[in-house]
């Protein structure tokens, strides 16, 4: 369950820095129905990991911070290695923090 939730929550983190990195009205909106697609699943996979009203412990939420985050950085390099523009790897770290935030992770 952890893992299919990090995968999620890291293909939503990617798309949003995607989005904001192109001009091109119909590609941003798919990257934003990617965004909501897969936080609705990381969402759901997030209810089956335990209590949603609370944070996992400091080390599992610190892992799975560190996961996510690697797993973005990751396919964001490849991305622009393949010639994606406008890709900001400073958005990463806060993007993730919010998103695990925002799901009682941290």
């Amino acid at each position: 369950m952890t893992e299919l939730f990090i995968a999620n929550a890291a293909n939503s983190i990617v798309h949003k820095i995607l989005e904001r990195a192109i001009n091109i009205n119909e590609i941003s909106q798919k990257y934003g129905k990617e965004v909501r697609n897969s936080w609705e699943i990381a969402k759901a996979y997030r209810e089956k990991i335990n209590p949603v009203g609370s944070p996992l412990l400091g080390v599992d939420a610190e892992e799975i911070k560190r996961k996510i985050s690697n797993k973005v950085r990751n396919e964001l390099k490849l991305r622009i290695d393949r010639g994606y523009k406008n890709i900001s790897l400073e958005l990463v770290d806060d993007l993730v923090f919010q998103f695990l935030k925002e799901l009682k992770i941290i």
